[in-house]
């Protein structure tokens, strides 16, 4: 990529613009729209112009949107339309609510009408639903057409489709009665009926159904595409395969962000400014402060019986931060689980039980070597046993707070990865320091006794 990128430079700076054209031709969309991400503005427009314009829509769509709306600006009108009115629509859609609303009200202007009333119709849409992914560009087939009728009609309008490999069969009214593949038409009667060969049990999704379903049934059934249909169960679109892939990482990211306690960015995390990363942060932060001072509390409170055994404070950060580990690998775990349909509402408290068991089994072989570790440290068993036995406590307490939170948040209709690591590490630092100070003074005050 780089000898690549260096090449292009020294072709721009000498301005042979045919020999730059002969690179860029023969390569792929997707790595043609990288190697212009690595040119400032004004070389980019220059390179862009020198693609042809099939060429040219196709790596416009894999630019990031900044990218995007640099190039707008630099446009002609004539290019803008030409540009904006072959995107797919769902890419389109994507594009103008990202620009401002003066920007997108102009690009509108410039489609046909009936590609505006299918912009309009995404835009309609709540985000992040299969109605503002969809794209509109499908092949239908009525149920009485003939296998021949059916490939001339692919022939004549599957050129500007988005796939051709599924056809779907449809009323007078637009419902959604069967799905055919190209396959079962190449290969069938050229005179057979299409209703006799389509499948009628077909996969779908609602218009306002949430992205991450529609990739999971996608993923769930190896899908190219599902059809997507409104209340009256009128087909209105399709989901490619493709936009699974983005969906798919989308969540995905979405998930490593709040996992880590960081709000998402509406745009990537690395080009964002860094009073907006620095804010995306600070709320969690400010929580989780607010919370810590909640052991500090518990410590003041017990300050009598740390006066008395000063060994005791030695052991406060191995024992939270043991908990706070435990607890955060089993809300990492459970969230994960949650996300890939491995925990149902059947299995979650079988799961949540053999959590607390690997805590108790983890605390106890911790516990063993803790309790030899603290008397070597400072030489008194009771303080060591109040320390081995309090790992046990809290690893059991740990995993049991780490599993039980995310189905909780799943169960009031929250996102479980809002169970972040440190999230759970300050709750169990919490549970963690009032566990061992009451083990402790339960144990030496018995020990004194007796």
């Amino acid at each position: 990529m780089e000898d690549l990128v260096q090449t292009i430079k020294a072709n721009l700076q000498d301005q042979r613009w045919q020999d730059l054209k002969i690179i860029l031709t023969p390569k792929n969309p997707r790595d043609v729209a990288s190697l212009i991400s690595e040119f400032p503005p004004t070389e980019r427009a220059f390179l862009f112009r020198l693609l042809d314009k099939q060429q040219a829509v196709e790596v416009f769509e894999f630019l990031e949107v900044e990218d995007q709306q640099e190039l707008l600006s630099s446009f002609r009108t004539e290019e803008l339309r030409h540009i904006v009115e072959h995107m797919s629509p769902d890419d389109r859609a994507e594009l103008l609510d990202e620009l401002p609303a003066k920007v997108a009200k102009r690009l509108l202007a410039l489609l046909t009408p009936e590609e505006r009333r299918a912009t309009a119709m995404l835009l309609g849409y709540r985000d992040d639903t299969a109605g503002r992914i969809m794209t509109t560009e499908y092949v239908d087939l009525k149920s009485f057409f003939t296998v021949g009728e059916a490939l001339k009609r692919i022939r004549r309008v599957g050129l500007d489709k988005e796939t051709i490999y599924y056809c779907y069969v449809t009323d007078e009214q637009r419902r959604l009665l069967g799905i055919v593949s190209l396959r079962q038409l190449v290969l069938a009667d050229p005179e057979a009926r299409v209703g006799d060969l389509m499948e009628q049990d077909v996969i779908f999704a609602a218009t306002d159904e949430d992205q991450e379903e529609v990739a999971h049934k996608i993923q769930n059934y190896d899908l190219l595409a599902l059809p997507v249909v409104d209340r009256e169960k009128r087909l209105v679109g399709i989901v490619t395969h493709d936009d699974v892939l983005d969906i798919l990482q989308e969540e995905a990211t979405e998930d490593i962000y709040r996992l880590g306690a960081i709000e998402v960015p509406e745009q990537s995390y690395f080009k964002s400014r860094i009073l907006a990363v620095a804010g995306n942060r600070l709320g969690w932060l400010l929580l989780l402060l607010i919370t810590n001072t909640i052991t500090g509390n518990i410590i003041i409170h017990y300050s009598g019986l740390l006066q008395s055994v000063i060994a005791l404070a030695a052991f406060v950060p191995l024992l939270t931060g043991s908990g706070g580990n435990i607890g955060s690998q089993t809300s990492t775990v459970f969230v994960r689980g949650l996300a890939l349909r491995e925990i149902t509402p059947k299995n979650a408290v079988g799961l949540i039980l053999r959590e607390v068991g690997v805590g108790l089994l983890l605390g106890s072989l911790l516990g063993v070597l803790v309790v030899f570790w603290a008397y070597w440290l400072q030489g008194n068993w009771w303080v060591a046993i109040a320390v081995g036995l309090s790992l046990v406590l809290i690893s059991t307490l740990a995993t049991f707070f780490g599993g039980i939170w995310p189905l909780f948040f799943r169960r009031m209709g929250l996102d479980p990865a809002l169970v972040s690591a440190p999230f759970i590490s300050t709750v169990v630092d919490v549970l963690g320091a009032l566990t061992y100070f009451m083990v402790a003074r339960y144990i030496l005050t018995w020990a004194a006794m007796a």
